[in-house]
């Protein structure tokens, strides 16, 4: 008897506990073994999906990207043909606030330093330097979403004072700027939250990093395609900033030898989002945006 179950694309090596429950519900394949009968994609949020690739799969009905960000899928392109896109916020928020304010204590107190000053046994000939607190310093929060607003409420219990750019002025109480160059000349620490795709492409350049200055740290928690790379090194080696603390590169895994050389930079591998609990809860929202999609209800979490 044939398999009448969708057919649905892996375009991104998934975790078990969301391969396995696809691989029991549909008629789950990788690209190599893909057909022109799949209904459904499953991309992880850095996945690039071209329109050529896509058009590949005339029966293609939804994406449903495990992660926040879909700057991967050409929303606009499926919109004309009817593909539907869903994501997984809301879940995620909480440990990639964590990550940002982290970030910020790693690159304030200089506690990577600290780890490998210790390791290094360098103790023993005098204490390690003196570092920078956070109390009355201004973060200054680039996107002011569900991401935005969370890094931004855990900040100020720390003491440091909240300002923002984004499209719009939001009802919060906090200063907000309308020009990006004039919110990074007032931060000490310059927090990018905002999602990539090609309207935020390298929105974080040269003018930007001036302005943010010598006393200045840049985080960024969104998407390396947000900062402009090779200005940022060129930031970092001339003393333009005082430091970054990355969580996310332009092409990843690959991050640049300038970067890796900078000492006082912090840099992790795109885990913001990466403990047991989230990624379930990811894993959950695209079994469930799947579900709803073939049983003809209502997405959960429709981009």
């Amino acid at each position: 008897m044939p398999d009448e179950r969708p057919e649905v694309l892996m375009a991104a090596p998934l975790p078990d506990f969301l391969r396995q429950p696809l691989e029991a519900a549909y008629r789950l394949c990788e690209l190599a073994n893909s057909t022109a009968n799949v209904r459904a994609i499953v991309p992880l949020g850095g996945t690039v999906l071209s329109t050529e690739l896509l058009a590949r799969f005339p029966k293609l009905e939804i994406i449903s990207v495990m992660g926040v960000g879909y700057d991967g899928v050409p929303v606009p392109w499926c919109k004309e043909r009817g593909i539907r896109v869903t994501n997984t916020p809301d879940v995620l928020t909480d440990d990639v606030a964590d990550i940002a304010v982290a970030l910020v204590l790693m690159t304030s107190r200089r506690l990577v330093e600290s780890n490998r000053f210790l390791h290094e046994e360098k103790w023993l000939g005098g204490a390690f330097p003196l570092a920078h607190a956070l109390r009355g310093k201004v973060a200054g929060i680039l996107g002011l979403g569900r991401i935005g607003k969370a890094t931004a409420q855990r900040l100020e219990a720390h003491g440091m004072k909240i300002a923002y750019h984004g499209r719009k002025p939001q009802n919060v109480p906090w200063s907000y700027f309308e020009d990006l160059k004039g919110l990074a000349a007032e931060s000490d620490f310059l927090i990018v939250a905002c999602p990539g795709g090609p309207g935020t492409q390298k929105l974080v350049n040269a003018e930007v990093l001036a302005a943010l200055g010598p006393e200045g740290t840049l985080i960024n928690i969104a998407r390396g395609s947000v900062v402009d790379e090779a200005e940022l090194i060129t930031a970092l080696e001339k003393g333009t900033i005082r430091t970054a603390g990355l969580d996310v590169f332009e092409d990843e895994p690959r991050v640049p030898s300038a970067l890796m050389n900078c000492e006082r930079a912090v840099f992790l591998p795109h885990v913001g989002s990466a403990t047991h609990e989230t990624r379930r809860a990811m894993a959950g929202l695209v079994l469930d945006n799947l579900a709803a999609h073939f049983a003809g209800r209502q997405l959960i979490t429709p981009v």
